[in-house]
Protein backbone atom coordinates (compact mmCIF):
# COMPACT_ATOMS: atom_id res chain seq x y z
CA UNK A 1 0.00 0.00 0.00
CA UNK A 2 1.44 3.41 -0.97
CA UNK A 3 2.09 5.90 1.87
CA UNK A 4 2.11 9.74 1.58
CA UNK A 5 5.07 11.76 2.72
CA UNK A 6 4.79 14.16 5.64
CA UNK A 7 5.61 17.86 5.42
CA UNK A 8 8.91 17.33 7.17
CA UNK A 9 9.96 14.68 4.66
CA UNK A 10 9.02 16.75 1.65
CA UNK A 11 11.95 17.82 -0.41
CA UNK A 12 11.86 21.19 -2.14
CA UNK A 13 14.26 21.75 -4.95
CA UNK A 14 15.36 25.40 -5.33
CA UNK A 15 17.36 26.81 -8.13
CA UNK A 16 19.98 28.75 -6.13
CA UNK A 17 21.63 30.29 -9.14
CA UNK A 18 18.34 31.76 -10.34
CA UNK A 19 17.14 33.31 -7.07
CA UNK A 20 20.32 34.68 -5.39
CA UNK A 21 20.85 38.42 -6.17
CA UNK A 22 24.40 39.35 -6.87
CA UNK A 23 25.97 42.77 -6.38
CA UNK A 24 26.39 44.82 -9.47
CA UNK A 25 29.61 46.44 -8.29
CA UNK A 26 31.71 43.86 -10.04
CA UNK A 27 29.46 43.70 -13.09
CA UNK A 28 28.75 47.35 -13.98
CA UNK A 29 31.59 49.53 -15.15
CA UNK A 30 31.55 53.32 -15.06
CA UNK A 31 30.55 54.89 -18.32
CA UNK A 32 33.27 56.93 -19.94
CA UNK A 33 33.21 58.90 -23.17
CA UNK A 34 35.58 57.45 -25.66
CA UNK A 35 37.03 59.93 -28.12
CA UNK A 36 39.05 59.30 -31.16
CA UNK A 37 42.74 60.03 -31.15
CA UNK A 38 42.34 63.28 -33.18
CA UNK A 39 39.64 64.75 -30.90
CA UNK A 40 41.61 63.85 -27.76
CA UNK A 41 44.69 65.69 -29.00
CA UNK A 42 42.56 68.79 -29.81
CA UNK A 43 41.16 68.86 -26.26
CA UNK A 44 44.63 68.67 -24.75
CA UNK A 45 45.79 71.53 -26.95
CA UNK A 46 42.85 73.71 -25.87
CA UNK A 47 43.70 73.09 -22.22
CA UNK A 48 47.38 73.83 -22.57
CA UNK A 49 47.56 76.58 -25.23
CA UNK A 50 47.16 80.18 -23.87
CA UNK A 51 44.63 82.62 -25.29
CA UNK A 52 45.94 84.96 -27.97
CA UNK A 53 45.16 88.62 -28.67
CA UNK A 54 42.66 87.67 -31.40
CA UNK A 55 40.81 85.40 -28.99
CA UNK A 56 40.42 88.28 -26.52
CA UNK A 57 38.97 90.48 -29.26
CA UNK A 58 36.43 87.81 -30.11
CA UNK A 59 35.38 87.52 -26.44
CA UNK A 60 34.96 91.31 -26.08
CA UNK A 61 32.87 91.48 -29.22
CA UNK A 62 30.59 88.77 -27.85
CA UNK A 63 30.13 90.73 -24.59
CA UNK A 64 29.20 93.90 -26.49
CA UNK A 65 26.59 92.01 -28.49
CA UNK A 66 25.12 90.58 -25.28
CA UNK A 67 24.93 94.03 -23.61
CA UNK A 68 23.12 95.46 -26.65
CA UNK A 69 20.56 92.66 -26.45
CA UNK A 70 19.99 93.39 -22.73
CA UNK A 71 19.43 97.08 -23.45
CA UNK A 72 16.90 96.23 -26.15
CA UNK A 73 15.05 93.87 -23.85
CA UNK A 74 14.93 96.44 -21.02
CA UNK A 75 13.65 99.08 -23.42
CA UNK A 76 10.84 96.76 -24.46
CA UNK A 77 9.88 96.16 -20.83
CA UNK A 78 9.52 99.90 -20.04
CA UNK A 79 5.97 100.84 -19.19
CA UNK A 80 3.96 104.01 -19.55
CA UNK A 81 4.29 104.81 -15.79
CA UNK A 82 8.03 105.48 -15.96
CA UNK A 83 9.05 102.47 -13.83
CA UNK A 84 11.37 100.34 -15.89
CA UNK A 85 11.33 96.60 -15.44
CA UNK A 86 8.55 96.51 -12.79
CA UNK A 87 5.79 93.97 -12.85
CA UNK A 88 2.10 94.80 -12.51
CA UNK A 89 2.12 93.66 -8.88
CA UNK A 90 4.98 96.02 -7.98
CA UNK A 91 3.26 98.91 -9.76
CA UNK A 92 0.06 98.23 -7.84
CA UNK A 93 2.06 98.14 -4.57
CA UNK A 94 3.63 101.54 -5.24
CA UNK A 95 0.21 103.00 -5.96
CA UNK A 96 -1.11 101.67 -2.63
CA UNK A 97 1.83 103.20 -0.75
CA UNK A 98 1.12 106.61 -2.30
CA UNK A 99 -2.55 106.40 -1.33
CA UNK A 100 -1.70 105.40 2.28
CA UNK A 101 0.77 108.28 2.67
CA UNK A 102 -1.75 110.73 1.33
CA UNK A 103 -4.36 109.48 3.83
CA UNK A 104 -1.96 109.71 6.79
CA UNK A 105 -0.95 113.25 5.86
CA UNK A 106 -4.61 114.25 5.52
CA UNK A 107 -5.34 113.25 9.15
CA UNK A 108 -2.10 114.94 10.43
CA UNK A 109 -0.72 111.70 11.87
CA UNK A 110 2.93 112.68 11.39
CA UNK A 111 2.40 115.93 13.28
CA UNK A 112 0.66 114.04 16.10
CA UNK A 113 3.61 111.64 16.48
CA UNK A 114 6.05 114.54 16.81
CA UNK A 115 3.87 116.18 19.47
CA UNK A 116 3.64 112.86 21.34
CA UNK A 117 7.43 112.56 21.38
CA UNK A 118 7.70 116.02 22.88
CA UNK A 119 5.16 115.15 25.61
CA UNK A 120 6.68 111.77 26.55
CA UNK A 121 10.26 113.05 26.57
CA UNK A 122 11.58 112.96 30.20
CA UNK A 123 11.75 116.38 31.80
CA UNK A 124 14.88 117.64 33.47
CA UNK A 125 14.74 118.26 37.19
CA UNK A 126 14.86 121.80 38.55
CA UNK A 127 18.34 121.24 40.00
CA UNK A 128 19.59 119.95 36.65
CA UNK A 129 18.09 122.91 34.77
CA UNK A 130 19.68 125.37 37.21
CA UNK A 131 23.09 123.77 36.70
CA UNK A 132 22.74 123.86 32.92
CA UNK A 133 21.68 127.51 32.98
CA UNK A 134 24.61 128.36 35.25
CA UNK A 135 26.99 126.59 32.88
CA UNK A 136 25.60 128.55 29.92
CA UNK A 137 25.87 131.87 31.78
CA UNK A 138 29.46 131.19 32.80
CA UNK A 139 30.31 130.31 29.23
CA UNK A 140 31.90 126.95 29.92
CA UNK A 141 34.18 126.14 26.95
CA UNK A 142 33.53 123.05 24.89
CA UNK A 143 35.85 120.23 25.91
CA UNK A 144 38.16 118.91 23.21
CA UNK A 145 40.43 115.90 23.21
CA UNK A 146 44.20 116.25 23.11
CA UNK A 147 44.20 114.69 19.65
CA UNK A 148 41.96 117.46 18.24
CA UNK A 149 44.14 120.07 19.93
CA UNK A 150 47.28 118.50 18.40
CA UNK A 151 48.74 117.95 21.85
CA UNK A 152 50.55 114.97 23.31
CA UNK A 153 49.67 113.14 26.50
CA UNK A 154 51.42 114.41 29.63
CA UNK A 155 53.78 112.01 31.39
CA UNK A 156 52.00 109.57 33.66
CA UNK A 157 52.48 110.56 37.32
CA UNK A 158 54.18 108.14 39.62
CA UNK A 159 51.59 106.13 41.51
CA UNK A 160 51.60 106.43 45.27
CA UNK A 161 51.21 103.39 47.45
CA UNK A 162 47.61 103.81 48.52
CA UNK A 163 47.16 100.17 49.46
CA UNK A 164 49.80 100.43 52.15
CA UNK A 165 49.33 102.05 55.54
CA UNK A 166 52.27 104.38 54.93
CA UNK A 167 49.95 106.68 52.94
CA UNK A 168 48.22 108.59 55.74
CA UNK A 169 47.39 112.09 56.75
CA UNK A 170 50.02 113.71 58.94
CA UNK A 171 49.53 112.94 62.65
CA UNK A 172 47.88 115.49 64.90
CA UNK A 173 44.83 117.72 64.46
CA UNK A 174 43.67 118.55 60.93
CA UNK A 175 41.80 121.74 60.14
CA UNK A 176 38.18 121.42 58.97
CA UNK A 177 38.54 122.78 55.43
CA UNK A 178 35.67 121.83 53.11
CA UNK A 179 37.09 120.61 49.81
CA UNK A 180 33.95 121.72 47.91
CA UNK A 181 34.34 125.37 48.95
CA UNK A 182 36.94 128.04 48.30
CA UNK A 183 40.14 128.05 50.35
CA UNK A 184 39.27 131.24 52.20
CA UNK A 185 35.67 130.22 52.88
CA UNK A 186 34.73 129.76 56.53
CA UNK A 187 32.49 127.14 58.08
CA UNK A 188 28.81 128.16 58.33
CA UNK A 189 27.88 129.73 61.64
CA UNK A 190 24.78 127.53 61.87
CA UNK A 191 26.93 124.38 61.91
CA UNK A 192 28.07 124.86 65.50
CA UNK A 193 24.52 125.71 66.61
CA UNK A 194 23.16 122.49 65.14
CA UNK A 195 25.94 120.32 66.57
CA UNK A 196 25.54 121.92 69.99
CA UNK A 197 21.82 121.19 70.11
CA UNK A 198 21.08 118.62 72.82
CA UNK A 199 18.00 116.46 72.39
CA UNK A 200 16.28 116.08 75.76
CA UNK A 201 13.25 114.38 74.28
CA UNK A 202 12.88 110.75 75.32
CA UNK A 203 10.34 109.39 72.91
CA UNK A 204 8.12 106.59 74.13
CA UNK A 205 7.58 103.47 72.13
CA UNK A 206 4.52 103.41 69.91
CA UNK A 207 2.12 100.56 69.40
CA UNK A 208 2.42 98.68 66.12
CA UNK A 209 -0.70 100.39 64.75
CA UNK A 210 0.61 103.87 65.58
CA UNK A 211 4.07 102.96 64.33
CA UNK A 212 2.73 101.73 60.96
CA UNK A 213 0.64 104.87 60.49
CA UNK A 214 3.74 107.00 61.20
CA UNK A 215 5.73 105.04 58.59
CA UNK A 216 3.02 105.58 55.96
CA UNK A 217 3.26 109.35 56.42
CA UNK A 218 7.00 109.34 55.63
CA UNK A 219 7.66 110.34 52.01
CA UNK A 220 10.57 111.49 49.87
CA UNK A 221 10.65 114.17 47.20
CA UNK A 222 13.08 115.57 44.68
CA UNK A 223 14.26 118.18 47.22
CA UNK A 224 15.14 115.44 49.73
CA UNK A 225 17.90 113.80 47.71
CA UNK A 226 21.45 114.98 47.07
CA UNK A 227 24.92 113.59 46.38
CA UNK A 228 26.73 114.05 49.69
CA UNK A 229 30.05 112.35 48.82
CA UNK A 230 31.64 111.31 45.57
CA UNK A 231 31.99 107.62 44.72
CA UNK A 232 30.51 104.76 46.73
CA UNK A 233 28.83 105.55 50.05
CA UNK A 234 29.74 103.10 52.84
CA UNK A 235 28.25 104.44 56.09
CA UNK A 236 25.82 107.14 57.25
CA UNK A 237 24.26 108.41 60.47
CA UNK A 238 21.78 111.01 61.77
CA UNK A 239 22.75 113.73 64.24
CA UNK A 240 20.36 113.65 67.25
CA UNK A 241 19.28 117.30 66.83
CA UNK A 242 15.53 117.79 66.28
CA UNK A 243 15.25 121.31 64.83
CA UNK A 244 16.68 120.16 61.51
CA UNK A 245 17.80 116.97 59.80
CA UNK A 246 21.61 116.77 59.83
CA UNK A 247 23.37 113.72 58.37
CA UNK A 248 26.97 112.51 58.06
CA UNK A 249 28.38 110.02 55.55
CA UNK A 250 31.66 108.31 54.63
CA UNK A 251 32.83 106.98 51.26
CA UNK A 252 35.50 104.76 49.73
CA UNK A 253 38.05 107.58 49.22
CA UNK A 254 38.31 108.73 52.83
CA UNK A 255 35.83 111.61 52.55
CA UNK A 256 33.34 112.61 55.25
CA UNK A 257 30.30 114.60 54.16
CA UNK A 258 27.76 116.66 56.11
CA UNK A 259 24.32 117.51 54.77
CA UNK A 260 21.61 119.63 56.33
CA UNK A 261 18.27 119.18 54.62
CA UNK A 262 17.07 122.45 53.11
CA UNK A 263 20.24 124.50 53.71
CA UNK A 264 22.44 126.34 51.22
CA UNK A 265 25.88 125.33 52.50
CA UNK A 266 28.51 124.59 49.89
CA UNK A 267 26.85 122.61 47.10
CA UNK A 268 23.17 121.88 47.81
CA UNK A 269 23.73 122.13 51.57
CA UNK A 270 26.71 119.74 51.57
CA UNK A 271 30.15 120.14 53.20
CA UNK A 272 32.87 117.64 52.25
CA UNK A 273 36.06 116.95 54.19
CA UNK A 274 38.98 114.57 53.63
CA UNK A 275 40.35 113.50 57.03
CA UNK A 276 41.29 110.00 55.76
CA UNK A 277 43.00 108.51 52.74
CA UNK A 278 41.14 105.23 52.47
CA UNK A 279 37.64 103.78 52.98
CA UNK A 280 35.63 105.23 55.87
CA UNK A 281 33.85 102.10 57.11
CA UNK A 282 32.25 103.34 60.33
CA UNK A 283 30.90 106.69 61.52
CA UNK A 284 29.00 107.69 64.69
CA UNK A 285 27.96 110.79 66.63
CA UNK A 286 28.84 110.95 70.32
CA UNK A 287 25.68 110.79 72.45
CA UNK A 288 27.39 112.56 75.38
CA UNK A 289 29.20 115.19 73.28
CA UNK A 290 26.97 116.14 70.32
CA UNK A 291 29.70 118.30 68.75
CA UNK A 292 31.88 115.21 68.21
CA UNK A 293 31.70 112.96 65.16
CA UNK A 294 33.99 109.90 65.14
CA UNK A 295 35.09 108.17 61.94
CA UNK A 296 37.19 105.03 61.34
CA UNK A 297 39.09 104.23 58.16
CA UNK A 298 41.09 101.45 56.53
CA UNK A 299 44.15 103.69 56.73
CA UNK A 300 44.49 102.64 60.39
CA UNK A 301 43.19 105.82 62.04
CA UNK A 302 40.21 106.90 64.12
CA UNK A 303 39.53 110.64 64.06
CA UNK A 304 37.08 112.90 65.86
CA UNK A 305 35.49 115.90 64.14
CA UNK A 306 35.32 118.58 66.84
CA UNK A 307 33.11 121.38 65.52
CA UNK A 308 33.92 123.68 68.46
CA UNK A 309 37.65 123.56 67.64
CA UNK A 310 37.03 123.16 63.87
CA UNK A 311 39.58 120.33 63.69
CA UNK A 312 39.79 116.57 63.19
CA UNK A 313 41.50 115.25 66.32
CA UNK A 314 43.65 112.12 66.26
CA UNK A 315 41.94 109.51 68.50
CA UNK A 316 43.65 106.24 67.59
CA UNK A 317 46.30 105.13 65.12
CA UNK A 318 47.54 101.68 64.18
CA UNK A 319 49.93 100.20 61.64
CA UNK A 320 47.32 97.58 60.72
CA UNK A 321 43.98 97.77 58.95
CA UNK A 322 40.95 98.78 61.02
CA UNK A 323 37.37 97.79 60.28
CA UNK A 324 34.78 98.94 62.85
CA UNK A 325 34.22 100.43 66.32
CA UNK A 326 31.55 101.14 68.95
CA UNK A 327 31.28 103.11 72.21
CA UNK A 328 31.91 101.08 75.38
CA UNK A 329 30.78 103.66 77.95
CA UNK A 330 27.76 105.89 78.45
CA UNK A 331 29.90 109.04 78.19
CA UNK A 332 31.39 107.74 74.89
CA UNK A 333 34.99 108.09 76.10
CA UNK A 334 35.87 104.38 75.72
CA UNK A 335 35.88 102.54 72.41
CA UNK A 336 36.24 98.99 71.21
CA UNK A 337 37.99 98.91 67.84
CA UNK A 338 37.89 95.88 65.54
CA UNK A 339 40.81 94.87 63.30
CA UNK A 340 40.88 93.06 59.99
CA UNK A 341 42.98 90.27 61.47
CA UNK A 342 40.51 89.40 64.25
CA UNK A 343 41.91 91.54 67.08
CA UNK A 344 40.10 94.09 69.24
CA UNK A 345 41.63 97.12 70.93
CA UNK A 346 40.24 98.94 73.96
CA UNK A 347 40.79 102.70 73.55
CA UNK A 348 40.27 105.37 76.21
CA UNK A 349 40.01 108.86 74.74
CA UNK A 350 40.91 110.46 78.09
CA UNK A 351 44.38 108.94 77.97
CA UNK A 352 46.94 111.25 76.29
CA UNK A 353 48.18 110.09 72.93
CA UNK A 354 46.57 108.00 70.23
CA UNK A 355 47.35 104.45 71.38
CA UNK A 356 45.20 101.72 72.93
CA UNK A 357 44.85 100.63 76.53
CA UNK A 358 45.00 96.94 75.62
CA UNK A 359 44.75 94.71 72.56
CA UNK A 360 43.38 91.17 72.47
CA UNK A 361 43.06 88.23 70.10
CA UNK A 362 39.65 86.61 70.00
CA UNK A 363 38.81 82.94 69.70
CA UNK A 364 38.77 82.90 65.88
CA UNK A 365 41.26 84.86 63.80
CA UNK A 366 38.88 86.25 61.21
CA UNK A 367 38.08 89.73 59.98
CA UNK A 368 35.71 91.56 62.36
CA UNK A 369 33.10 93.02 60.05
CA UNK A 370 30.92 94.42 62.82
CA UNK A 371 31.13 95.25 66.55
CA UNK A 372 28.09 96.07 68.70
CA UNK A 373 28.13 96.91 72.42
CA UNK A 374 25.25 96.05 74.77
CA UNK A 375 23.20 99.25 75.45
CA UNK A 376 22.92 98.63 79.22
CA UNK A 377 25.66 96.19 80.20
CA UNK A 378 28.57 97.85 78.43
CA UNK A 379 31.04 95.07 79.24
CA UNK A 380 29.38 92.80 76.64
CA UNK A 381 30.02 93.25 72.94
CA UNK A 382 29.08 91.12 69.93
CA UNK A 383 31.38 90.61 66.95
CA UNK A 384 30.97 88.91 63.57
CA UNK A 385 33.79 86.47 62.84
CA UNK A 386 33.30 85.02 59.37
CA UNK A 387 30.36 82.57 59.79
CA UNK A 388 29.99 83.10 63.54
CA UNK A 389 28.57 85.72 65.88
CA UNK A 390 30.21 85.63 69.32
CA UNK A 391 29.59 87.68 72.45
CA UNK A 392 32.56 88.51 74.69
CA UNK A 393 33.03 90.09 78.09
CA UNK A 394 35.63 92.87 78.01
CA UNK A 395 36.55 92.19 81.66
CA UNK A 396 37.84 88.69 80.82
CA UNK A 397 39.65 89.27 77.55
CA UNK A 398 43.08 87.69 77.05
CA UNK A 399 45.96 88.41 74.77
CA UNK A 400 45.29 85.23 72.80
CA UNK A 401 42.16 83.09 72.30
CA UNK A 402 39.71 84.90 74.55
CA UNK A 403 36.71 82.85 75.64
CA UNK A 404 33.19 83.63 74.48
CA UNK A 405 30.20 84.31 76.72
CA UNK A 406 27.58 83.30 74.16
CA UNK A 407 27.50 82.08 70.56
CA UNK A 408 24.88 82.57 67.85
CA UNK A 409 24.78 79.54 65.55
CA UNK A 410 22.93 78.82 62.31
CA UNK A 411 24.74 80.92 59.68
CA UNK A 412 26.12 79.26 56.55
CA UNK A 413 27.97 82.19 54.92
CA UNK A 414 29.75 85.38 55.91
CA UNK A 415 27.94 87.70 58.36
CA UNK A 416 28.27 91.44 57.85
CA UNK A 417 25.98 92.79 60.58
CA UNK A 418 25.13 91.91 64.21
CA UNK A 419 23.51 94.52 66.49
CA UNK A 420 22.01 94.50 69.97
CA UNK A 421 18.48 95.88 70.28
CA UNK A 422 18.66 99.61 71.12
CA UNK A 423 16.89 99.81 74.49
CA UNK A 424 17.32 96.51 76.39
CA UNK A 425 19.82 94.48 74.39
CA UNK A 426 17.60 91.39 74.73
CA UNK A 427 17.78 90.72 70.99
CA UNK A 428 20.61 90.49 68.45
CA UNK A 429 19.84 91.19 64.80
CA UNK A 430 22.13 89.52 62.22
CA UNK A 431 22.44 89.84 58.42
CA UNK A 432 24.08 87.01 56.51
CA UNK A 433 25.12 86.47 52.89
CA UNK A 434 22.91 83.37 52.76
CA UNK A 435 19.97 85.81 52.30
CA UNK A 436 18.57 85.39 55.81
CA UNK A 437 17.94 87.90 58.59
CA UNK A 438 17.95 86.27 62.01
CA UNK A 439 16.89 87.46 65.48
CA UNK A 440 18.35 85.79 68.59
CA UNK A 441 17.33 85.95 72.23
CA UNK A 442 20.21 87.31 74.34
CA UNK A 443 18.28 88.20 77.50
CA UNK A 444 19.87 85.37 79.52
CA UNK A 445 23.35 85.30 77.91
CA UNK A 446 23.40 81.52 77.67
CA UNK A 447 26.23 79.60 76.04
CA UNK A 448 24.13 79.11 72.91
CA UNK A 449 21.62 81.88 72.22
CA UNK A 450 18.27 80.55 70.94
CA UNK A 451 17.08 81.56 67.49
CA UNK A 452 13.71 83.33 67.53
CA UNK A 453 13.01 84.38 63.94
CA UNK A 454 14.52 83.77 60.51
CA UNK A 455 13.43 85.98 57.58
CA UNK A 456 14.26 85.31 53.94
CA UNK A 457 15.54 88.52 52.31
CA UNK A 458 17.78 89.34 49.34
CA UNK A 459 21.13 90.45 50.83
CA UNK A 460 23.83 89.15 48.48
CA UNK A 461 25.99 91.77 46.77
CA UNK A 462 29.17 91.78 44.73
CA UNK A 463 32.49 92.03 46.54
CA UNK A 464 33.00 95.63 45.35
CA UNK A 465 29.57 96.75 46.63
CA UNK A 466 28.55 97.99 50.05
CA UNK A 467 27.07 95.24 52.20
CA UNK A 468 23.35 95.45 52.99
CA UNK A 469 22.70 95.14 56.74
CA UNK A 470 19.52 95.27 58.79
CA UNK A 471 19.64 97.88 61.57
CA UNK A 472 17.29 98.60 64.47
CA UNK A 473 15.08 101.64 64.76
CA UNK A 474 16.41 103.38 67.91
CA UNK A 475 12.87 104.53 68.76
CA UNK A 476 11.41 100.99 68.72
CA UNK A 477 12.81 97.99 70.57
CA UNK A 478 11.36 95.38 68.21
CA UNK A 479 11.45 96.94 64.70
CA UNK A 480 14.24 97.20 62.14
CA UNK A 481 14.85 98.46 58.59
CA UNK A 482 16.80 96.92 55.71
CA UNK A 483 17.43 97.69 52.05
CA UNK A 484 17.07 95.15 49.26
CA UNK A 485 19.33 94.18 46.36
CA UNK A 486 16.43 92.92 44.25
CA UNK A 487 15.39 94.66 41.05
CA UNK A 488 12.67 96.57 42.86
CA UNK A 489 14.36 99.38 44.78
CA UNK A 490 12.57 98.94 48.11
CA UNK A 491 13.39 99.66 51.75
CA UNK A 492 11.45 97.42 54.14
CA UNK A 493 10.59 97.70 57.82
CA UNK A 494 10.01 94.45 59.75
CA UNK A 495 8.85 93.46 63.21
CA UNK A 496 11.02 91.02 65.17
CA UNK A 497 8.36 88.35 64.61
CA UNK A 498 9.06 88.53 60.86
CA UNK A 499 5.95 90.55 59.96
CA UNK A 500 6.43 93.14 57.23
CA UNK A 501 5.20 96.48 58.55
CA UNK A 502 5.88 98.84 55.65
CA UNK A 503 7.74 99.15 52.33
CA UNK A 504 9.19 102.44 51.13
CA UNK A 505 8.76 102.59 47.34
CA UNK A 506 9.14 105.69 45.15
CA UNK A 507 9.87 104.84 41.51
CA UNK A 508 10.02 108.51 40.48
CA UNK A 509 12.79 109.51 42.90
CA UNK A 510 14.46 106.28 44.08
CA UNK A 511 15.93 104.52 41.05
CA UNK A 512 18.84 102.61 42.64
CA UNK A 513 19.53 100.18 45.46
CA UNK A 514 19.77 101.84 48.89
CA UNK A 515 22.52 99.83 50.55
CA UNK A 516 22.89 101.97 53.69
CA UNK A 517 19.86 102.77 55.86
CA UNK A 518 19.41 104.44 59.26
CA UNK A 519 16.56 105.87 61.35
CA UNK A 520 16.65 109.18 63.21
CA UNK A 521 16.93 108.61 66.99
CA UNK A 522 13.89 110.80 67.86
CA UNK A 523 12.14 112.05 64.69
CA UNK A 524 10.16 110.18 62.05
CA UNK A 525 12.91 110.23 59.47
CA UNK A 526 14.81 107.59 57.51
CA UNK A 527 17.87 107.93 55.28
CA UNK A 528 19.03 105.66 52.49
CA UNK A 529 22.30 105.82 50.57
CA UNK A 530 23.24 104.29 47.21
CA UNK A 531 26.50 103.36 45.50
CA UNK A 532 26.92 106.83 43.94
CA UNK A 533 27.15 108.71 47.23
CA UNK A 534 23.56 109.96 47.05
CA UNK A 535 21.28 110.19 50.08
CA UNK A 536 17.47 109.97 50.07
CA UNK A 537 15.46 111.12 53.09
CA UNK A 538 11.97 109.85 53.95
CA UNK A 539 10.25 112.04 56.53
CA UNK A 540 6.82 113.24 57.55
Amino acid sequence: MATSRTNSDAVVQVDLEATVRRSSRNVLTPTRFQYSAEIATDIKKKRTTPTTHNDKKRQNSRKDIKEEDDVKNSAVECTSGGHAGLSSYELERLENIKQNQAFLSSINLFQATEELKQVTRPKLSKRRLMRLQAAVEKGVPVRKSLRLQSLTLPPKPRETQICGLSHKRPPGPLLMKPVNMEDEAKLPSQLLELFSEVSTEDRKELSLTEYCSALKNMKTTEDREVIVVNKRLVCAAFHPCTSSLLMATGNTFGSVGLWQLGSDWGNDGVLRFEPHTRVVTCIAFSRAHPTHLLSLSHDGTVRCMDVEKAVFDDVYESEEHLKTFDFMSHDCTSLVVGYFNGKVAIVDRRTPGNSHESIHSLKFKHCLLCVSVHPLQKQYFAVTENKRVNIYDSRYLKEKKSKTVSQLHGHSLSIHGAYFSPRTGNRVLTSCMDDYIRIYDTSAMTKKAPLLTSIRHKLQTASYRTRVSAVWDPKQEDCFVVGSTSKRHIVKVFHESGKLLHSFVDRDNVTSVLYVTAFHPTRNALLGGNASGQLHVFSD
